[in-house]
């Protein structure tokens, strides 16, 4: 009975299907976060009809507007203006035809506007820092050195302008983050980037599983094979990296 029940462990383990066992309750990931990744995921795809239906799904489950609109706002800084403003568009058609009907959806609560005299380049530098857990005020990566403007535009405007707005936590940007990566092409070497950032925020490997849960049952089961493969890729890095420090 003993080997039994060890092979029964064991299978779980190491079976594909093991992410999609996720239960949310133990995952720790609340509805309205289930409800980013779908949104943000159907964005960076461009795919009006059923982010339509995804931004539906959120409102009747009661997800205010304000933070579907925030993730729509984060999404241009990683799938462009146009599909950005395309979203925006949509929700904007969604609530007039909500309303029409009757149908009264809570805003919730806007982002605190910051201080006039608020340094961006500072502020941005230092929610970077914090988000990666690693001083970046020097950024040696290839494309800051050759193109320093890109750094200053990413810490003053999308860690400063964009990550600073409380509307969304930064586990929750994150999320929204690797939910657009994973729906996107080409782009791998940030989703392991920013799968790493998730986990210094705070979102835990469960978390990052269930996601990639949703993203098979909500969006597309090749985009979470995608997803899930490199999220084993970067646990599995980062397991030997402490083994290798002990």
């Amino acid at each position: 009975m003993r080997i039994i029940t060890v092979l029964i462990s064991t299978i779980i383990l190491i079976c594909p299907a093991h992410a999609g066992a996720a239960d949310p309750a133990k995952s720790g990931l609340s509805e309205e976060q289930t409800h980013i990744v779908p949104i943000a995921a159907f964005t960076a795809a461009g795919d009006i009809e059923k982010l339509e239906a995804a931004i539906t799904e959120a409102l009747d489950a009661g997800v205010p507007v304000y933070d579907i609109r925030e993730v729509l706002i984060q999404m241009y800084a990683y799938a462009g203006f146009p599909r950005s403003l395309n979203a925006l568009t949509a929700l904007a058609d969604i609530l007039e035809t909500r309303e029409a009907s009757g149908i009264e959806d809570r805003l919730g609560e806007d982002a605190t506007p910051l201080p006039e005299d608020t340094d961006m380049n500072a502020l941005g530098n230092d929610v970077r820092n914090q988000i990666t857990g690693r001083d970046m005020t020097t950024n040696s990566a290839k494309y800051a050195q050759i193109a320093p403007v890109i750094d200053v535009y990413l810490k003053e405007h999308l860690f400063g302008d964009i990550f600073s707005r409380d509307v969304l936590t930064h586990q929750e940007r994150e999320l929204a983050t690797i939910s657009a990566l994973a729906a996107m092409s080409g782009v791998e070497a940030q989703l392991r980037g920013h799968y790493r950032v998730s986990l210094t925020t705070g979102l835990t490997p469960e978390q990052l599983y269930h996601f990639t849960d949703i993203l098979r049952d909500r969006v597309d089961p090749q985009t979470a094979a995608k997803a899930q493969r490199i999220l084993e890729e970067v646990l599995q890095a980062r397991t030997e990296q402490g083994a290798s420090n002990e």
